[in-house]
């Protein structure tokens, strides 16, 4: 095991990420690092982009951070806010410690009503889309427009094994080339170069140089509850857009759309076919431009 210090700048790897996808990149993007308290002694912390009003809102999926969304951030370049789930990135763990989909819709309501209360959109991936299903039933006044990416609430533990295997994995890795490694043949589609900057934002390494992810982890008895969360989606009153990638890797199935399709005959679903569960990482021009066109129009 080494125990050499791996330097790391969270604001210094945009310009990584504007080369790697072809985006202009004259300066650096004005970015910040904000905490929001939600309740005594735990907070929530977000990446607020520009010096506008924030626009839009991100939630990410489970297992990752708000920096999943930078190449999209970037290829949109209009002011928004993209938030750490309760237990990932640089937040505080949930209320009572659990990941709890209620609690965490609760905690995100409070961020967004002191972030981006005008937001016209909230985008969620995953468990951020989750979360932001039962946002819309906490806060609806919050919620004018809902952007799903690769999520419904009929993904099950089955259509998602793959992935929760791979966030349940070991504890810890004893350098950063084996945890890259071991990203590299979970995202078999995905740069190298944007691997390594996706676990620089999420992971830490220890002082013996050991390395371990920043996200809580879940499995069991901490999945989030989506009983409810079909009767939430089609009475929601927001409008409604599900992004669908249609590569293998993707957790959402013809059933889960035609499901969507029958309780929201007005929601918008687009494919981005080559693109897996993680749209934001496969296809991040085409998802940002599906977003503008739906959300900023």
């Amino acid at each position: 095991m080494t125990t050499e210090r791996v330097p790391y700048d969270e604001f210094s790897y945009f310009h990584e990420n504007a080369a790697e996808f072809g985006l202009p990149y004259d300066t650096p993007p004005m970015v910040r690092r904000v905490a929001v308290e939600v309740e005594p002694g735990r907070s929530l912390s977000a990446l607020v982009w520009g010096g506008a009003d924030p626009e839009l809102v991100f939630l990410h999926g489970g297992a990752q951070n708000a920096h999943t969304w930078d190449t999209v951030a970037l290829a949109l370049g209009r002011p928004l806010v993209a938030i750490d789930l309760p237990g990932h990135g640089h937040s505080d763990g949930g209320r009572g410690g659990t990941l709890d989909t209620a609690s965490n819709a609760a905690d995100i309501a409070m961020v967004i009503e002191e972030l981006a209360p005008r937001a016209r959109a909230i985008v969620g991936m995953s468990l951020g889309g989750i979360t932001a299903l039962a946002l819309t039933r906490h806060a609806p006044a919050l919620v004018e427009k809902l952007v799903l990416v690769d999520i419904t609430p009929g993904v099950d533990e089955t259509k998602s094994k793959a992935i929760v295997d791979f966030v349940n994995g070991p504890d810890s890795f004893p350098d950063f080339d084996e945890l890259l490694a071991r990203t590299i043949e979970f995202n078999p589609t995905r740069s190298e170069s944007s691997l390594r900057r996706g676990i620089l934002h999420n992971a830490l390494q220890r002082e013996d140089g050991s390395w371990v992810w920043r996200y809580q982890r879940f499995g069991g008895g901490d999945r989030p509850d989506m009983s409810d969360l079909w009767d939430v989606l089609g009475s929601a009153e927001c409008e409604l857009m599900l992004v669908r990638g249609m590569r293998p890797q993707s957790v959402v199935s013809d059933e889960d759309e035609a499901e969507v399709r029958r309780r929201r005959p007005d929601a918008r679903i687009i494919h981005v076919l080559e693109a897996g569960h993680s749209v934001q990482g496969d296809q991040p021009i085409e998802l940002a431009g599906i977003i503008r066109e739906f959300a900023l129009r």
